[in-house]
C-alpha cells in the first residue's frame, strides 16, 4: 500500500543511489539526527530510526576490509576480487578492486571509489591509492 505521507513521495532510495552515479556522484543518504550515513540506502535511519536523512556526496576514500579472489578461466575473463570495502565516512560496501592483480588486494590497502559505466547501470569500484612518501 502507498503511503500518504510526502516525504515518501517520487522516487525509492534505490533509483535516486542509481541516479547520482548516472551523474558520476557517489552519494549515500546521511542522518541529520544521528549524524550517520548508511549503505544500503533506505528511508529510515538504521542506526536511529529517523527519517530526517539527507544525500551527501562521499570522499571516496576508503580500506579494504576483506577481499577474496574468485578464479576463472582465462578464456571466461580471468581471476577477479570481491571486497568488503569500509568507506571513510563508515559504511561498508561489497564491490572488487581493479588496476591490480586479485591476489595482491590486501586487507588494510587504501583505496580510492570511481564510478564504472561499462554494464547496463553503473555501479562503484575501487583502485589502489598512491602511497604519498
Amino acid at each position: 500500500m502507498a503511503s500518504s505521507n510526502p516525504k515518501f513521495a517520487g522516487p525509492g532510495p534505490d533509483q535516486i543511489y542509481l541516479d547520482h552515479l548516472r551523474q558520476q556522484n557517489f552519494s549515500l543518504p546521511k542522518c541529520l539526527s544521528c549524524g550517520e550515513f548508511h549503505f544500503f540506502p533506505r528511508v529510515v535511519c538504521p542506526h536511529c530510526g529517523s527519517y530526517d536523512l539527507e544525500w551527501q556526496a562521499l570522499s571516496g576514500k576508503a580500506e579494504v576490509y576483506s577481499t577474496t579472489t574468485i578464479r576463472r578461466k582465462p578464456e571466461r575473463g580471468g581471476n577477479y576480487n570481491v571486497s568488503l570495502i569500509t568507506l571513510e565516512e563508515g559504511p561498508r560496501l561489497m564491490s572488487r578492486v581493479e588496476g591490480i592483480d586479485p591476489e595482491l588486494v590486501s586487507i588494510g590497502a587504501k583505496v580510492s571509489a570511481s564510478i564504472n559505466n561499462e554494464g547496463d547501470e553503473p555501479f562503484v569500484v575501487f583502485t589502489p591509492m598512491q602511497e604519498s612518501k
